[in-house]
């Protein structure tokens, strides 16, 4: 019995890396490659997102908000290198007595490399060309109110798509006019509202008519401004899901607001073609960091954060706006009925307001 028991602890001891064995208060336990039998392939899961998501590619909806002349169209071509989208005239003196915001939304299809995504560029002319502005961000927040509300019901309908259309607005960019000073009542207003809906990426216009040092002192204003009057723009620290995130997200909270420079025009700078803005000085190279920030800018909307600013939309935004119509229609014992947006604001439809 005795040779048994040694037989037994040699056994024991010639495993050498045993499986992990999970105890009566673990919920799950952690099995690493090195404790494999063999290679079970699940890193090819990467590779199908990747076919999958370059078969039926994705949309990218993205809103740009600013008073006229302050070259957002400019900006958005620029952004995604084609003619994406469509310039507003600005408005004469006439119209800008009886003008009022709405809205215009252009789609285009861009492929690159296989991956094609389908990019929606909603425009705001009018906004803050009026000589009374007020409550001119209304139809904005009606807008986006209006695409959650579309695909709530798509997402409760019975029969519903495999795939629904998504128009919800994923980031809003908002122009600030390179004045030097504070945010004007307009700005803060404006944010403060849609902050609170949607993700908002704040950008100094035509930032080239300010000197470096005015430049630097704008945006430090702008930032005290944000934090003076608890305004959320994008990204936001609550939202940060590791040490890594934080990071990457900390430098870019460093330079908010980007002061960005746009043009389609192409230049030779020491035998190189650059985009840039041609003065008497010299030209102007949009991605160049030293000149101004649009690269900056582009890395986040396209190359680093355009991702996270669908999740953010999706699990955040729309998820708020979710809750809250659920929480009505269990409140009113009804089932869930479409509501009219006016002024920006969710009002009761016309069934619940005669209980």
């Amino acid at each position: 019995m005795e040779e048994e028991m040694e037989v037994m602890e040699e056994r024991v001891v010639e495993i050498e890396h045993p499986l992990p064995c999970l105890s009566e208060s673990d919920t799950q336990g952690i099995i690493k490659g090195r404790d494999l039998f063999g290679y079970v392939g699940i890193e090819a899961v990467l590779d199908q997102m990747r076919r999958k998501t370059m078969k039926a590619g994705f949309e990218f909806n993205i809103m740009v908000v600013g008073q006229s002349g302050l070259g957002k169209s400019t900006l958005v071509n620029t952004l995604f290198k084609s003619k994406v989208s469509r310039k507003s005239c600005t408005p004469n003196y006439e119209e800008k007595i009886s003008k009022t915001v709405h809205l215009q939304s252009v789609s285009h299809i861009i492929e690159e490399k296989g991956v094609k995504m389908k990019l929606t560029v909603i425009d705001t002319p009018g906004f803050g060309d009026q000589i009374n502005n007020e409550n001119c961000w209304e139809p904005i927040v009606k807008y986006v109110n209006e695409q959650y509300e579309k695909y709530l019901k798509e997402e409760l309908n019975v029969n519903r798509k495999r795939r629904i259309p998504d128009t919800r607005v994923h980031c809003c960019v908002y122009f600030l006019p390179a004045t030097g000073h504070w945010l004007r009542p307009i700005d803060v207003e404006f944010m403060r509202r849609l902050g609170k809906i949607v993700s908002i990426v704040p950008v100094i216009a035509k930032a080239d008519t300010l000197t470096l040092e005015e430049r630097l002192e704008f945006k430090q204003r702008i930032r005290q401004d944000l934090q003076a009057n608890g305004i959320r723009v994008y990204p936001q620290k609550e939202y940060d899901e590791d040490a890594e995130d934080r990071i990457l997200n900390d430098k870019i909270r460093e330079n908010i607001p980007f002061a960005v420079v746009g043009t389609d025009k192409e230049h030779q700078v020491n035998g190189n073609k650059v985009l840039g803005r041609k003065t008497k000085w010299g030209i102007i190279e949009v991605e160049n960091v030293a000149h101004c920030e649009f690269a900056l800018l582009r890395d986040l909307l396209i190359r680093s954060h355009l991702q996270d600013l669908k999740d953010v939309t999706h699990d955040i935004h729309y998820e708020t706006y979710r809750v809250k119509r659920l929480n009505e229609s269990n409140a009113n014992g009804l089932a869930l009925s479409p509501l009219t947006l006016e002024n920006g604001t969710l009002e009761k439809s016309d069934a619940e307001s005669h209980l």
